[in-house]
């Protein structure tokens, strides 16, 4: 599969990680399946060709245009035919700034676009789909946001949740919920309750996710690590612990995935 990337404009880089997107045609009778692991980040696509199929009925994409929040576990999607789509990856809190529910709303689920901005979802689906190239998939994809970032007004804990994710990231998810409270200065029952409204999972879930990036970037940046090397680089209590994470987020172990998959991490690369 042929992938392009595009990094956002400066005013949306706060909330924006990126744009991608995938043209592929599959012959007719093959199909391919594809792990969903959880990200740290929440993904709007649109499908313009085939829709994947996904094994966990629960996850079903019936609409060409989704949300999928913060992800509890792994899932299975089938592709087949003609793949083409459009992606737009938000940093952790970046659904919350475009769309006026707490994003707790959308944990482990694939949402509608159309239930979120109903007003507005057949002028943008249009437009991506006749626009003619990633690059003016992306200036329609920015029109929309710029609009919704405006809608959104002024949210006063964006900055306390925002230092949260700074220190989340500079640690690469080996920091404390009591340390995240007491520098959020707030009592962590009310960090919880925030930080889940921001960012759309718990705290706990987060840094599961986040720590498991980091591993999968480990190994990435340095192939020759040991699987001991890498559970104590990001995290781990000890390699059975990375063992049963990985289990839990990618249904494998670890030296199943490295030796089945690509180690690379959406979250930090």
């Amino acid at each position: 599969m042929s992938y392009l990337f595009a990094k956002p404009s400066y005013p949306l880089s706060s909330f924006v990680k990126q744009y991608w997107a995938i043209e592929n045609c599959l012959p007719d009778g093959d199909v391919h399946v594809q792990r969903i692991v959880p990200t740290g980040l929440t993904d709007l696509t649109f499908y313009m060709g085939n829709k994947p199929k996904s094994l966990d009925e629960n996850k079903d994409i019936q609409e060409d245009s989704i949300l999928s929040g913060q992800q509890k576990e792994y899932y299975d999607i089938v592709i087949s035919g003609r793949l083409c789509m459009f992606s737009i990856s938000l940093l952790p809190h970046g659904a919350r700034m475009f769309f006026d529910l707490p994003s707790i709303e959308f944990f482990d689920q694939n949402i509608p676009l159309k239930y979120l901005v109903k007003d507005k979802i057949n002028e943008l689906e249009t437009n991506l789909y006749e626009a003619e190239s990633f690059n003016e998939r992306i200036k329609v994809a920015e029109d929309f946001l710029m609009n919704q970032l405006h809608k959104t007004g002024k949210l006063y804990e964006l900055k306390r949740i925002q230092h949260s994710i700074d220190l989340i990231n500079n640690s690469s998810g080996k920091i404390t919920i009591e340390d995240l409270a007491s520098a959020a200065c707030l009592s962590r029952k009310q960090f919880e309750r925030t930080f889940s409204n921001y960012i759309g999972s718990s705290p706990k879930q987060f840094l599961k996710a986040v720590k498991f990036q980091y591993s999968l970037y480990q190994k990435y940046s340095n192939r020759a690590m040991s699987l001991t090397e890498i559970a104590y680089s990001s995290g781990y209590y000890d390699q059975s612990h990375m063992i049963n994470a990985y289990k839990s987020l990618s249904g494998i172990t670890p030296s199943q995935y490295f030796a089945e998959c690509e180690p690379h991490s959406d979250y930090f690369m």
